[in-house]
């Protein structure tokens, strides 16, 4: 599984076998089951977690008690509450495991000394949180521009399989609906 982060890293940055070997020992590897918990509202967010296989959730509970998911992350993506990892504080989040999944794990503290031991790992970080806050603006742009409907039909047609994989409850938790208001949409689409 080392091989999947390797090949991850190598994207963005150029390392050899000793370098790898050395940030890798700075992480831990999580085994975690479907609708396991990593991390829950009010704890200090101590994690970064790195998904090798598997599939990722956070979410939040609103003031009725409904779970409302605001990002997923399958294998070679991370998730954290950034906000509060930066800083040690408590979350508002959940993050939970969709499937059964394997996970890199690192802590606040161990990716500081990373980052001081290899300095292309900054680099690294820059791309992986320029990427996701691209992602975050995008998905905000099509909130306010395009319709419910419109919304579900770009994240099918642009990833399939990735509707296909995650239960449909948790899709329409992510797009905003009710798990029925989906429904009747992909009852509109087959008829």
């Amino acid at each position: 599984m080392s091989e999947i982060f390797k090949n991850h890293l190598q994207k963005f940055i150029e390392i050899n076998e000793e370098e790898f070997s050395g940030i890798l020992s700075f992480f831990q590897v999580i085994q975690v089951k479907k609708k396991e918990n990593l991390l829950v509202q009010g704890q200090i967010c101590k994690s970064h977690y790195f998904v090798l296989n598997g599939c990722l959730r956070k979410f939040f509970l609103n003031e009725k008690g409904i779970e409302l998911t605001i990002e997923f992350a399958i294998e070679n993506w991370w998730m954290t509450d950034n906000f509060a990892y930066e800083r040690g504080l408590s979350t508002n989040f959940y993050i939970q495991a969709v499937e059964n999944s394997e996970i890199l794990v690192i802590n606040s503290e161990a990716q500081e000394k990373l980052l001081i031991e290899f300095s292309k790992m900054e680099r690294y970080f820059r791309f992986v949180y320029q990427r996701a806050y691209a992602a975050t603006q995008v998905r905000l742009k099509y909130l306010y521009d395009f319709s419910k409907e419109e919304f579900y039909d770009h994240l099918r047609n642009s990833y399939p399989e990735f509707v296909e994989r995650i239960p449909q409850y948790l899709i329409a938790s992510f797009l905003g609906f009710t798990p029925e208001y989906l429904s009747e949409i992909r009852n509109k689409k087959r008829s």
